[in-house]
């Protein structure tokens, strides 16, 4: 079954797994779900599992510059046979200043690449809509730059948040996949409680294929009863933990989230990514004054919307706030988190604590919190 909403994806895995490379691709949008499907592929196809560190590199335009990645690029490997890099952080190479000489740098690299190399550049700075004409005017600007300067040389990978009626018939299609049955208002329910979000979309799913793996069929109410289940133990109520300044709540409703996952590096920065949308769901509602669920719909897009068990929640938790700033405020401090969880911490749960108690306390001490965490990213 093809779906228009993972097409982009689907001719990058193709392309992927027959060997006909490009040397470069631009992975373009905020599309966690299929940003991870287009990462383990390149990795199952391209990776020796044996000599992983050897040929995969992980680079971040935040910490270091195209030249060293070019220099990467060019530098044939004397212990694996092709290289893999993923670029990070591209909106850096889009900053202030024309970048004459990097985009010069790219042009020439491009003309002569290395063909035991790959360069994946990510630009998840940007939001793709499941409908590409809705896109807003600053993230088309940034698109058709990056279009304008890597679209001749790099492959583009538009991995755009993905629409309601294709992650039901991406259910039905993965059930049907396992072995099982999925029914059409089931798998709808499912896409519309969780917003289309494929990364909870399928967690969600597993769990209702392992709950009903006898008699191998997912319903309407098996819905209902499991992810009303997931909805109780969601990030929904550790956000009212936060917003709340309820630090006790908030560390026991994180011990129960980790404890409910495997604690792993993914599942933690799964909590992350989905605290970052939350406040970001938070600054929209406050910025246009929000104030019930109708018009919660007007105001949030449809791939960044809450399920709608959350809405009245949400506009409560976001009225807590006094101004866009201090939402910054928080964002700020869980992209910190994030950059301490990819740095391979010795215990991940001790970063996760100490972002919830952060963002739980009063905003002079999270500003004080704030100050520390970049000074240290400067040092």
């Amino acid at each position: 079954m093809e779906l228009r909403s993972f097409a982009s994806s689907d001719r990058f895995v193709a392309e992927i797994k027959s060997g006909r490379l490009r040397p470069g691709y631009v992975l373009v949008g905020d599309e966690i779900y299929l940003y991870e499907r287009c990462r383990r592929a390149v990795i199952d196809t391209l990776v020796d599992p044996g000599l992983r560190e050897f040929s995969l590199s992980d680079l971040d335009l935040a910490e270091t510059n195209i030249f060293n990645v070019l220099d990467l690029a060019q530098t044939p490997s004397l212990m694996a046979p092709f290289q893999v890099i993923f670029v990070k952080n591209l909106k850096t190479l889009y900053a202030r200043g024309s970048k004459k000489e990097e985009f010069a740098a790219l042009k020439d690299y491009f003309r002569s690449p290395n063909p035991q190399a790959v360069i994946l550049f990510v630009a998840d700075h940007l939001r793709l809509p499941a409908d590409l004409r809705r896109i807003e005017m600053q993230d088309k600007e940034r698109y058709e730059r990056i279009r304008e300067t890597l679209g001749d040389d790099c492959g583009m990978v538009e991995l755009a948040r993905v629409d309601e009626g294709d992650a039901a018939r991406w259910v039905m299609a993965t059930a049907e996949a396992r072995g099982m049955k999925c029914e059409p208002d089931a798998a709808r329910e499912l896409a519309d409680a969780l917003g289309a979000d494929m990364m909870l979309i399928s967690s969600e799913l597993e769990k209702l294929m392992l709950y009903t793996s006898e008699r191998r069929r997912v319903t309407l109410g098996d819905v209902e009863t499991m992810v009303l289940a997931a909805k109780q133990r969601s990030l929904y109520e550790l956000t009212d933990a936060i917003s709340a300044k309820d630090k006790p709540r908030a560390l026991a409703l994180l011990h129960g989230l980790l404890n409910a996952s495997d604690g792993g590096e993914d599942s933690a920065i799964g909590h992350l990514y989905m605290l970052a949308r939350t406040f970001r769901q938070m600054v929209v509602i406050l910025e246009k004054n929000v104030r019930d669920s109708r018009a919660i719909w007007q105001a949030l897009w449809q791939g960044f919307r809450m399920p709608p068990f959350a809405a009245e929640d949400l506009i409560r938790q976001a009225r807590r706030y006094k101004s866009r700033r201090e939402l910054a405020q928080m964002l700020r401090l869980i992209a910190h988190a994030d950059l301490q969880l990819r740095s391979s911490p010795p215990d991940k749960r001790l970063v996760l604590e100490r972002l919830v108690l952060e963002l739980a306390s009063e905003p002079k001490a999270r500003a004080t919190a704030l100050a520390n965490a970049q000074y240290a990213m400067d040092l």
